[in-house]
């Protein structure tokens, strides 16, 4: 088996057991027995600052929710686990109450594959599954941040924050979670120049990598003092990769699966941030939203990074300094990205959510130890 205290190194406790902090919080992750949604579960299962873990999906799922539910139930956390399954003729608006009250996060990885569809095709179709969840936490956990991990990214945000805010809730809770372009960015910089990891931040911004439509992510490899010091040529071939990256995993699968084990690392990263946040420590990490006011051209919508704290957004940064190049790589980043989010606003513009799905709720500070 190998040494596994190894693989916890850096966490304080007896045997890569953190020690529990003095508050918690609940998650939910609708999608929980999916190819992202199982190690994103364990992750969450994990992570000392999650008291209370929901484990939801569709009794179709190949592996029940239940099971999974059960799986995790066994690791030395403090983290209890619940599974929640409903049939396909259900919907969660009416059924979700007991696994979304009192949410702090709600994490989404759900949706059909985009092989074989057309982006208004995958829109359409993930963008109704997207909805069945959101409209249930308008209802149970209006104050919760709901992060979506539902392609065609760049559109299903604005249509699902859009829905929030005809119901008169905070867009900004819906957020799509583009930090697996970021983390791709770190490693291929770690990789091309070998400098610790640890050392490493781009900024990727705009738009998601992992869309239909032509290349919206632009990583700011200005802005990392690594980074910056490779050459153009350099730059732009780890440009390319990282908007390409998600192909690169499809053809090492062999067309049999996509990058759902990185995807479940990023989630969970972004998790972590949002939820140091909550517990009074502001953390930096990139999302996809819609900001207060445009940070490019007229972009209602855009990747940046958000700084979490108690009450969910702190701040959300601008763009800051970015090279002569990069400057024409968003220009026509924006191009795409803009059809991307007009697609978004469309759809929200001819739908809405459940009349169940009403106004209400207090957002919780969470659980503390007594």
């Amino acid at each position: 088996m190998g040494n596994s205290a190894a693989c916890f190194q850096g966490l304080n406790g007896f045997a890569g057991r953190p020690k529990t902090p003095q508050q918690g919080f609940k998650v939910c992750v609708c999608g929980g027995a999916g190819g992202i949604g199982q190690p994103l579960c364990l992750l969450m299962a994990l992570d000392p600052r999650v008291w209370e873990l929901a484990v939801y999906d569709l009794t179709i799922a190949m592996v029940p929710a239940e099971g999974i539910g059960k799986d995790l139930g066994h690791i030395e956390r403090k983290c209890k686990v619940k599974a929640y399954s409903l049939d396909t003729t259900q919907k969660p608006v009416d059924h979700l109450k007991e696994c979304l009250s009192g949410c702090h996060l709600v994490l989404v990885p759900v949706g059909v594959p985009s092989k074989g569809r057309t982006k208004s095709d995958l829109l359409k179709i993930n963008a109704n599954i997207a909805k069945s969840i959101v409209e249930a936490c308008a209802k149970f956990c209006p104050n919760a941040i709901v992060g979506l991990i539902v392609n065609p990214l760049n559109s299903v945000v604005p249509a699902m924050a859009s829905l929030y805010e005809k119901r008169g809730l905070n867009p900004a809770k819906i957020m799509g979670i583009t930090s697996l372009d970021t983390v791709r960015a770190n490693k291929f910089v770690h990789e091309e120049t070998e400098a610790p990891i640890e050392s490493i931040d781009v900024p990727v911004v705009a738009g998601y990598s992992g869309t239909l439509s032509s290349p919206s992510a632009v990583a700011l490899f200005s802005q990392d003092k690594v980074a910056q010091k490779l050459s153009d040529k350099q730059r732009a071939a780890l440009m390319a990769r990282v908007q390409e990256a998600g192909n690169e995993v499809v053809d090492a699968k062999k067309g049999k699966g996509s990058s759902t084990l990185s995807m479940a690392y990023a989630a969970s990263r972004f998790a972590s941030a949002v939820l140091a946040g909550l517990s009074g420590v502001q953390t930096v990490e990139p999302a996809f939203l819609k900001t207060p006011t445009p940070i490019y051209e007229n972009l209602e919508y855009f990747a940046t990074k958000v700084t979490f704290g108690p009450n969910g957004v702190e701040h959300v940064h601008e763009l800051g300094k970015v090279s002569k190049e990069e400057q024409e790589q968003l220009k026509e980043a924006a191009k795409s990205l803009s059809e991307d989010i007009k697609e978004g606003l469309l759809y929200a513009q001819n739908t809405e959510l459940a009349s169940g799905a009403a106004l209400g709720g207090s957002p919780s500070k969470g659980h503390t130890l007594p």
